[in-house]
């Protein structure tokens, strides 16, 4: 029997709009003009015999049947831009990694030759950065994740997306050993207010440090910011003052010496956090991929499955 299918162009072009709130916005995205979408549109109604979407303002808004009508299109339009991506790669299927930048240099990239032998059917895509992923577009090029290691407070639920805790290292203060030489007098957590600090990208992470170890007063805090924790790290490795760490970006540095810890401490702000879509939680490269990230970070914890 044959398929009883409203015109693809139109569909697209009713998805853009819903999608984008404006006729002109999903021109620009279809690269063609408002005038030409506004018409698939009310084809579209038409031929389904609803009304999809009303004005709102100066833009469009879904009505109830447009909502649920959006989703399902939404869905569909999803699958046949991933089946065209598989059958068009002419090349190993790429399995995209975004990652914190410390985590990437000092913690995945040393042993990625090891993931690379359990996923030899895999291009392996590691993105070091901050920035968040939509996972909605897991598998569809460069720009989608299929996977994402992050450092959180904690891992908020989120629709689609499940998340793992690797691990919630002890945060603690480094600085290299001849920079801890100058101030033996320091003895406690309220004693590094008199010292450089160096921060991440901003003050707060070593507020709330200072807070947990129980410094009841912390004063506005000034020193260079460095935006990402290995930089940190390194400058304090550089005898520039003292930085955050944990095992996992500096344990190595703190082994050998070329970090010491200033004064001690057990105190976690947070932890490592695995993120994936949902719907491919239990694919094969997935599962295999938390396999080795349980290794490599340590016991991990299951959170919002």
């Amino acid at each position: 029997m044959a398929r009883r299918l409203p015109p693809l162009v139109a569909l697209r072009a009713f998805e853009a709009v819903g999608r984008l709130g404006s006729v002109r916005a999903a021109g620009e995205e279809l690269a063609v003009s408002h005038t030409v979408v506004s018409r698939h549109v009310r084809n579209l109604e038409q031929r389904i015999g609803a009304r999809l979407l009303r004005p709102a303002g100066r833009g469009l808004t879904l009505t109830p049947e447009g909502t649920r009508f959006l989703a399902q299109v939404a869905q569909a339009l999803d699958l046949i831009e991933r089946a065209t991506a598989e059958l068009s790669a002419a090349r190993r299927r790429t399995l995209t990694i975004w990652c914190a930048p410390g985590v990437a240099s000092r913690r995945v990239l040393p042993r990625l030759p090891e993931l690379e032998a359990r996923l030899p059917e895999q291009e392996i895509t590691l993105l070091p950065t901050l920035t968040r992923p939509d996972f909605s577009r897991a598998g569809l090029g460069p720009d989608g994740a299929d996977a994402e290691i992050i450092y959180l407070e904690r891992a908020e639920p989120a629709d689609g997306v499940r998340a793992e805790l690797l691990s919630s290292p002890r945060v603690f203060p480094v600085a290299s050993a001849a920079f801890r030489a100058r101030y033996p007098e320091v003895a406690a957590p309220a004693d590094l207010l008199r010292l450089p600090l160096i921060h991440e990208e901003s003050t707060e992470q070593w507020e709330r440090w200072l807070s947990r170890a129980g410094v009841t007063e912390v004063p506005p805090l000034r020193g260079p910011r460095l935006w990402h924790a290995h930089l940190a790290i390194e400058a304090a490795r550089l005898g520039q003052g003292v930085a955050l760490a944990n095992a996992v970006l500096a344990g190595e540095d703190v082994a050998t010496g070329a970090l010491v810890e200033v004064v001690p401490s057990d105190i976690r702000l947070g932890g490592y956090h695995f993120l994936a879509a949902a719907a491919r939680w239990d694919d094969a490269d997935l599962v295999l991929l938390r396999q080795w990230l349980r290794e490599l970070f340590g016991t991990p914890k299951e959170i919002g499955a």
